[in-house]
């Protein structure tokens, strides 16, 4: 897919690997509805931006909400041809910790976010994107999901992130087949530890257990490296039905 005069909207794209997407795209001359539920992240980065984009607050677990951001999109900007879904949110629990089970309304909270969040943006981006003519490729759409490495090897407490996140990598490949009728391409990008709010939330104690798990370079990624990787994805038309792991091959270690 040519990025340059498509639109397309990016999901937790006021901090971490949603803005540093954002920015890579708006380069590449893309028009984006920019959405996250920080209007005020939001603002500041459209102002530094170039190009036309849309300030959209987004709840991603609410249908109306993303309805009604693609909805302004798709009237501001003109069809919308790609997604990027970044927005997700971290937790640090173990199964049984002190004598206590894991508290199941923070199970409850990430599988919605993570999980069902990313799927319900998927689900109405997917149905939009359907009407949308072909491009020079042929292509109607591409929709980008962020998984994560903990999918494969989670650390300790990350029960139900690991879980969130090996979900979103799971459903790539039937997504990817139930769309492929419809000329639109799905894929994932596993990122390992990358310089992100997100990260900044994780304990101390398991940045340093992340740290020593890192091979070459040997530090966190940057996350305008994660934005060239789905750059890349986008405009690559033979990738489809992958999550693709991004960790400067770390190996989280128990």
């Amino acid at each position: 897919m040519r990025i340059a005069g498509s639109a397309g909207l990016i999901t937790g794209a006021a901090s971490g690997l949603g803005r540093a997407t954002a920015e890579i795209m708006a380069s590449q001359g893309a028009r984006l509805v920019l959405a996250d539920v920080d209007v005020n992240g939001l603002e500041q980065l459209a102002l530094a931006l170039p190009g036309r984009h849309i300030v959209a607050a987004v709840d991603i677990c609410d249908p109306a909400s993303v309805t009604d951001s693609i909805s302004r999109g798709e009237a501001e900007l003109g069809p919308l041809r790609f997604l990027v879904s970044c927005a997700g949110i971290p937790s640090a629990a173990r199964v049984v910790s002190r004598g206590e089970p894991h508290d199941l309304e923070l199970w409850n909270r990430i599988i919605a976010v993570n999980l069902t969040g990313t799927f319900n943006v998927l689900r109405l981006m997917a149905q939009r994107m359907i009407s949308n003519s072909p491009d020079e490729t042929g292509e109607r759409g591409v929709i980008v999901n962020t998984s994560s490495i903990s999918a494969f090897d989670g650390l300790k407490g990350q029960a139900a992130y690991s879980a969130s996140k090996a979900a979103v990598a799971g459903m790539t490949l039937p997504i990817a087949r139930d769309l492929a009728e419809h000329a639109i391409r799905c894929m994932a990008v596993a990122p390992g530890v990358f310089q992100t709010p997100l990260t900044d939330s994780v304990p101390k104690k398991g940045i340093e257990t992340m740290k020593r798990c890192f091979l070459a370079p040997p530090r966190p990624g940057h996350p305008a490296e994660f934005a060239a990787m789905v750059k890349s994805i986008i405009e690559n038309p033979y990738v489809n039905g992958t999550c693709y792991r991004l960790d400067g091959g770390s190996r989280f270690a128990p």
